[in-house]
């Protein structure tokens, strides 16, 4: 008895080890599309491909071009997404905040991350 339940043991860490490395090298290639700006961060969020649904959303936003931690923490913080909130958990507004800040073509508008300057009242008077 104690034979038949590691072999199929045996079996399953096989098969787990096959689907880890499925989904390694699909992440890796994705990694390198966004890099290479084929396909855009956003995009990625909105679709959440397979491959995708168990990354972390820090791990996307830092594999584009000029995206560090830094940067990355401070687009989350604003936006109240914790850094390691997997892209598959994400509910809709999330998504759509995300993907409204990255804009279409995954890049960030200088606001989105920028803090705002206070206005002077010379300009409140001029808008106004």
């Amino acid at each position: 008895m104690g034979d038949t339940a590691s072999a199929s043991g045996g079996q399953q860490h096989l098969h787990a080890l096959a689907r880890a490395n499925r989904v390694r090298l699909a992440r890796a290639e994705l990694k390198r599309q966004i890099a290479a700006e084929e396909i855009s961060a956003s995009q990625v969020i909105l679709d959440c491909p397979w491959e995708a649904a168990s990354m972390s959303i820090s791990d996307l936003l830092m594999c584009q071009r000029r995206w560090g931690r830094a940067r990355c923490r401070r687009l989350l913080v604003s936006l109240g997404v914790p850094e390691n909130k997997q892209i598959g958990t994400l509910t809709q507004r999330q998504r759509g905040a995300l993907a409204a800040v990255l804009g279409a073509d995954g890049r960030v508008g200088a606001d989105a991350v920028a803090p705002t300057r206070a206005h002077s009242p010379r300009e409140a008077l001029v808008v106004a």
